[in-house]
């Protein structure tokens, strides 16, 4: 090497240790939208099974209030038909049977709906219809997050070997995929749009 190649060599190593050092932030800034992407997918994940649960919880509470109302509904049925109008019982015994059925009947009301608890059908469906929506939001954010992990792993791979192979255009290209992986990333939070076929 000659002496006056010195100037051009150290601008050069700069250039280079610049682009190094570029990259490496770009390497940084990417773990870390990664590392947000991740925990974004895992509770999105965990949202839509707890939620699940949930609604398939309500909806057999439900069928399971609707199944007795049936049987209190029929037994009332019965009582008014069968007993309540035969000449050979005496008052007091249809007078029982008609508290009976009184009984019966305010049960099958409350069975309807009982919003002191919470744990009327009408209630019921109305908690599982909301943990079976919120289950679904999570299923539609879920792809997107898995997307962008796959985007910003990549975009961290391309921009590591434009470091070693000293080639910048992986990084553009490392550098694009990670745009997109975070645009994934903050629709997966957001929603902002629904992609057919992703989500």
């Amino acid at each position: 090497m000659k002496p006056e190649d010195t100037p051009e060599f150290m601008e050069q190593e700069r250039q280079g240790d610049l682009f190094t050092r570029r990259a490496a932030i770009a390497i940084a800034i990417c773990a870390m939208l990664l590392a947000i992407t991740g925990l974004g997918g895992q509770n999105a994940t965990k949202e839509a099974l707890n939620n699940n649960i949930l609604a398939s919880n309500y909806f057999n509470f439900y069928q399971a209030k609707n199944m007795r109302q049936t049987a209190y509904a029929l037994a009332a049925d019965e009582f008014e038909l069968a007993w309540s109008n035969d000449a050979q019982l005496s008052e007091d015994a249809k007078s029982a049977l008609r508290r009976k059925l009184d009984d019966y009947r305010k049960t099958i009301a409350r069975y309807e709906s009982e919003p002191e608890t919470g744990e009327g059908k009408k209630e019921l469906l109305v908690k599982a219809r909301d943990h079976a929506a919120q289950r679904d939001h999570a299923l539609k954010q879920d792809p997107y997050f898995d997307y962008a992990e796959a985007l910003l792993q990549i975009a961290i791979v391309l921009i590591s070997v434009a470091i070693v192979a000293e080639q910048v255009w992986l990084s553009f290209l490392g550098g694009g995929l990670a745009i997109i992986g975070t645009l994934l990333m903050l629709n997966g939070f957001l929603l902002w749009v629904e992609i057919p076929g992703l989500g």
